[in-house]
């Protein structure tokens, strides 16, 4: 087993040196913990994880005499299991804590933005972690946030690998989890299967008491065979036998843990005929290969899921290299009641860059057709691309590039 350098951890030391408080927000089992302990090393800084009952109790019943007995500099993982910490950490702060005297860790990140929202707003600095990027796995961890132009793109080749179509779902059917591809769990299908079985047996009966476990795993995968796709609560609802009111409040849990996430439809006053439906994306497409029951990549590069599967893993490595670099990214995707459609828009820099998603080695010049729709929006249209499986870099002209999937 070798530890996998991440790309958040100069940013963790930068930001350590200006906040008395840091927070590490993201799914369970992504390496928070791993990477703050490698951080620590050869340092003073201390550990304890809510996760033992005995140090959560005196968390939750006597805050002032936790923090005592555990001085900073310290790291203190699962903070979520006790909010009564942390009006006494902005007491700590308040009265002159040392810049990086506390580390919080969580993998319930709606919770913790709460927490940190009441008691430690401007006190606290934020940050999010997915599992393992393309540049993590396959390049030097130093990769920057994706920005659509030639001398950016050009850049990403000397720090990433290249991979044929094969490879690409190769990467997509393994997934992303540190725990498995560290090589600290060999079997794949045993460590997905212990996630999820953990992940509702800790979180979600935390979260939703006297929930019935077999049905909510059966909504996860209802949920993991339409990842990439538009929304549609009542389907998820029929495949799993529930109400509608209960499958939407159970898939807010899901993204309440940061399993999920949605991109909303880019909209504005001058694009007015846009469809309201989001569209939802797992945070690791080794889950939903494996909740799909697709048992190799090259069944999966075949099957029924190839495309809506292509299309998550694609917004999900766009997604880290912002989330990695802490800088917010505003994505969206766009569909109208004529059907136009752009699979992502994001906006950079005052301008909105349009990408169309395809599992093809040579995309046509038609499928950018729909960029066009964007002049009428109030922000002006920046340079496009067709992310695909080509394996080289190229482009239709300069304002429409084509983009092979390992150069994300």
């Amino acid at each position: 087993m070798s530890y996998i350098k991440r790309t958040l951890e100069n940013k963790i030391i930068e930001l350590s040196k200006e906040y008395s408080c840091l927070i590490l927000v993201g799914p369970r089992q992504v390496g928070k913990s791993t990477m703050l302990r490698h951080l620590m090393e050869g340092t003073n800084r201390r550990e304890v994880s809510l996760d033992d009952m005995t140090e959560r109790k005196m968390a939750q019943t006597d805050p002032a005499l936790f923090l005592e007995l555990h001085p900073a500099p310290l790291l203190i993982d699962e903070v979520q299991y006790a909010p009564e910490l942390f009006s006494y950490i902005k007491i700590k702060i308040d009265n002159g804590a040392d810049p990086g005297d506390y580390w919080l860790t969580g993998s319930r990140a709606f919770k913790l933005m709460e927490l940190a929202q009441e008691s430690l707003a401007g006190r606290a600095a934020i940050l999010h972690m997915s599992a393992l990027s393309q540049s993590e796995l396959y390049g030097d961890s130093s990769t920057t946030p994706l920005t659509i132009s030639i001398s950016s793109i050009t850049d990403r080749k000397t720090h990433l690998t290249p991979a044929n179509p094969a490879e690409i779902y190769k990467r997509i059917w393994k997934g992303a989890m540190p725990g498995h591809r560290s090589g600290r769990y060999t079997d794949r299908d045993v460590f997905y299967s212990s996630y999820i079985q953990t992940y509702i047996d800790r979180d979600v009966s935390d979260m939703i008491p006297g929930v019935d476990k077999l049905l909510y795993a059966d909504l996860i995968r209802a949920a993991a065979c339409r990842a990439g796709q538009m929304l549609n609560i009542h389907d998820i609802a029929q495949d799993v036998g529930v109400s509608d009111d209960t499958a939407k409040r159970w898939l807010a849990v899901l993204e309440k843990s940061a399993i999920i996430f949605y991109l909303r439809p880019y909209s504005n006053n001058l694009l007015k005929r846009t469809v309201k439906t989001p569209k939802m994306y797992f945070f690791d497409t080794g889950l939903v290969a494996y909740l799909t029951k697709y048992s190799s990549p090259e069944i999966l590069m075949n099957g029924a899921i190839n495309g809506a599967i292509l299309e998550n893993y694609i917004v999900t490595e766009i997604r880290k290299t912002y989330l990695n670099s802490a800088k917010e990214c505003l994505m969206h995707y766009y569909r109208d009641k004529e059907c136009n459609e752009i699979d992502m828009v994001f906006e950079s820099d005052g301008e909105l860059h349009p990408l169309e998603i395809k599992k093809s080695t040579n995309p046509g010049t038609e499928l950018v057709g729909a960029f066009k729709i964007l002049d009428k929006a109030s922000v002006p249209r920046g340079t496009g691309a067709i992310v695909c499986l080509r394996e080289e870099f190229s482009a239709i002209d300069r304002q429409h590039l084509i983009l092979p999937v390992w150069m994300i």
